[in-house]
């Protein structure tokens, strides 16, 4: 199931017709009234995306954008302004909308705005995760995972298992590594980055890891993916 939309209109007539509307087309939809309501739903749910609108009782729908992009900094926005509120679409985007759409507005041209700002969204989540087979980094969070299993790793594990995944089946040197990973030359004596190697070894191959980090002798190492 996908990531529900929040929706935070406090006009019930429209609010409901948005709901229905966008539940036919197979989205899940939270309703809420107040931009209040808004920011404690969001404690506790992941949307994939919020619709608000910008003239709400309360905290207006400015400052909930702004809090909200504070504090979830990649979940898309799209506000809802009156057709004549030019200050309510500038004041919005630039508390960190992603897009606004004028009322009244046909439900089509929503509909449209909202799937181009999930396959957006979309496409930068995909930049932000490395996936080999069942072995996935999130770049943002900063976690590692093999299937069911949590890997615990170091921040220098993490940097080192992530700059392997991103240059899959190429040699890298030692000297690319040191400087890629802890951002400076090392003493070519230092058995450091072996270590760390094989901390990482052990760990994916705990977890079930299938690919594996290659020795390449003289150079450095090389990352043998799970898919080949």
């Amino acid at each position: 199931m996908s990531s529900p939309i929040l929706l935070v209109e406090d006009e019930v007539a429209m609010a409901a017709l948005l709901r229905q509307g966008l539940e036919e087309e197979g989205y899940v939809v939270e309703w809420v009234l107040t931009g209040e309501e808004a920011l404690a739903r969001l404690e506790h749910l992941q949307p994939g995306l919020l619709v608000l609108d910008v003239r709400l009782p309360g905290m207006d729908g400015v400052e909930v954008c702004r809090q909200v992009r504070q504090r979830w900094p990649d979940l898309p926005i799209l506000i809802l302004t009156a057709l004549d509120g030019v200050e309510d679409r500038v004041r919005g985007l630039r508390a960190g909308a992603d897009d606004y759409l004028p009322k009244p507005f046909a439900f089509e041209e929503l509909l449209a705005r909202i799937e181009a700002l999930l396959r957006r969204s979309r496409r930068q989540l995909t930049r932000h995760l490395l996936r080999d087979g069942p072995l996935m980094l999130d770049l943002n969070a900063r976690t590692a995972t093999c299937g069911a299993c949590t890997l615990s790793l170091s921040p220098r594990e993490f940097d080192l298992l992530a700059y392997l995944m991103q240059h899959p089946h190429q040699a890298i040197s030692r000297l690319q590594l040191y400087r890629a990973v802890w951002g400076h030359d090392f003493d070519h004596g230092t058995s450091l980055l072996e270590v760390y190697i094989s901390y990482l070894r052990r760990k994916l191959q705990e977890a079930g890891y299938p690919g594996r980090i290659a020795t390449v002798r003289g150079i450095g190492y090389r990352y043998e993916p799970a898919d080949g």
